[in-house]
């Protein structure tokens, strides 16, 4: 643990997110992202980004560009299609972890249409729900890159399940590995009354995706809240219906400009 940083736990609360909502999207930001704008909410730790949208069916993000970031999405209802300029394309859904490393250079596209690739299957009228998280990686200009593994199986058993890692004591536990070693995904899907620990870090990030759950000293978080956590960990998390939760554990942060 960093003895420069004093413990603190840091509750936002989802109605004070900034908010992007146009006839397709529904987005809600927990940092500062495009126009939305906070000079003191710009990141916690290496997480720069931590978006919650909800994509009409046919709708979604045009061919975009990225450089230099680690993006992991997680889908919690519906399908997003994954299209990028190395050629990969595929569909995210619940259970899947999925990271794209844009290093020096991509173009991607996000959309829910899954029925437009092959074997795609009929068209439907779902809304896709989905998080998206950037982190920064060790070190610019890499090879752009993708993966994605299926997870399901692990989330049923319980506990936090490593998502995406670049933490060596992680080799070969997480699903997928991003490109920081000091940074790590956890996810928990929690029945009524289970609960997790928490790691301890330097900095962790906890998102409530769905579901309502009490934080061991601080009381009730519900679909949306966060907490940002500097020195400390190890509270339980424990859900007061059925849950699912995200957690970043940072050994790290962003250097300052």
């Amino acid at each position: 643990m960093n003895t420069t940083l004093q413990p603190e736990v840091d509750i936002r609360r989802a109605d004070d997110r900034f908010k992007t909502k146009i006839g397709w999207l529904d987005s809600k930001h927990s940092f500062s992202f495009s126009r939305h704008w906070d000079p003191d909410n710009t990141h916690h730790g290496l997480l720069l980004v931590n978006n919650d949208d909800i994509v009409l069916a046919g709708q979604g993000f045009e061919t975009h560009p990225h450089r230099d970031m680690e993006i992991v999405t997680w889908v919690l209802q519906g399908s997003l299609v994954h299209q990028d300029s190395t050629g990969t394309a595929g569909v995210i859904y619940p259970g899947l972890a999925q990271r794209m490393s844009a290093g020096t250079g991509i173009l991607h596209s996000e959309k829910n249409d899954a029925w437009t690739l092959p074997g795609g299957g009929s068209r439907h009228d779902e809304p896709v729900h989905l998080v998206q998280m950037w982190v920064v990686p060790d070190e610019g200009g890499i090879t752009p890159g993708y993966e994605q593994l299926e997870i399901e199986d692990e989330l049923l058993r319980g506990g936090l399940v490593p998502v995406a890692s670049g933490m060596s004591r992680h080799d070969g536990a997480s699903a997928i590995r991003i490109r920081n070693r000091h940074a790590a995904l956890h996810a928990a899907r929690l029945g009524v009354d289970q609960s997790v620990e928490l790691p301890e870090a330097p900095y962790l990030h906890l998102f409530v995706a769905r579901g309502t759950v009490d934080l061991e000293g601080a009381g009730t978080l519900v679909a949306g809240d966060a907490v940002r956590f500097t020195a400390t960990g190890g509270q339980r998390v424990t859900a007061v219906e059925p849950a699912e939760i995200l957690v970043w554990e940072m050994h790290a942060a962003v250097a300052a400009a």
